[in-house]
C-alpha cells in the first residue's frame, strides 16, 4: 500500500469517517476538507507531516507510518515500554528470538534459494529481534534508576 492510499484508508475507514475524524483535528478542520487532502485524484491542499503525525495519534490507525517505512525498504513494529519482567528474562527471551530466526533462516537455504514467503518471513523474524533487543535496553535504563542492590537479575 502507498502513503496516499493509506491515508485515504485511514480517513475513510475510521468509524464515522472524515465527519467524526475531522472535528477531531486539532485546526478543527472540516470533514470536506479533510476528505479532499487525502483524495488520491486531488493535487493540491494535500496533507502535510504534521496532519498526518496527527491524525494517526487520534486515530490510532498507524498505516501511513507502515507505508512510508515501506517505500523506503524498512519495516516498523511497535515496541511498548516493559511493564513486567525483568532484565535477565527480556534477555533471554531476545536469546530466543534470535534462536528462532537462526532456524527460520536455516530452513530457507536448505534448498539453496530464498523465495519471497521465506524472505518475508526472515524480515519479520528480524523485526522480532530487534523488538526483543529494545525491550532489553528498556529493562536497563529503568534499572538504572533502581539501586544497584535492588535490581532484579
Amino acid at each position: 500500500m502507498n502513503v496516499t492510499d493509506a491515508a485515504y484508508d485511514t480517513v475513510h475507514e475510521y468509524p464515522g469517517g472524515s465527519e467524526s475524524l475531522a472535528p477531531r483535528m486539532s485546526k478543527g478542520m472540516s470533514s470536506a476538507t479533510l476528505r479532499g487532502k487525502v483524495n488520491p485524484n486531488n493535487d493540491r491542499n494535500l496533507l502535510s507531516l504534521q496532519e498526518a503525525d496527527e491524525l494517526m495519534a487520534k486515530s490510532g490507525d498507524y498505516r501511513i507510518l507502515h507505508a512510508l517505512a515501506a517505500s523506503h525498504g524498512f519495516v516498523l513494529q511497535r515496541v511498548e515500554a516493559p511493564e513486567t519482567g525483568t532484565l535477565i528474562c527480556s534477555l533471554l527471551a531476545a536469546s530466543a528470538a534470535k534462536g528462532d530466526l537462526a532456524e527460520m533462516v536455516s530452513k530457507a537455504i536448505r534448498d539453496g534459494s530464498i523465495s519471497p514467503n521465506e524472505a518475508d518471513e526472515i524480515g519479520r523474524g528480524c523485526a522480532t529481534v530487534i523488538a526483543a533487543i529494545v525491550q532489553v535496553a528498556q529493562h536497563a535504563n529503568a534499572s538504572a534508576g533502581a539501586s544497584v542492590g535492588s535490581v532484579q537479575a
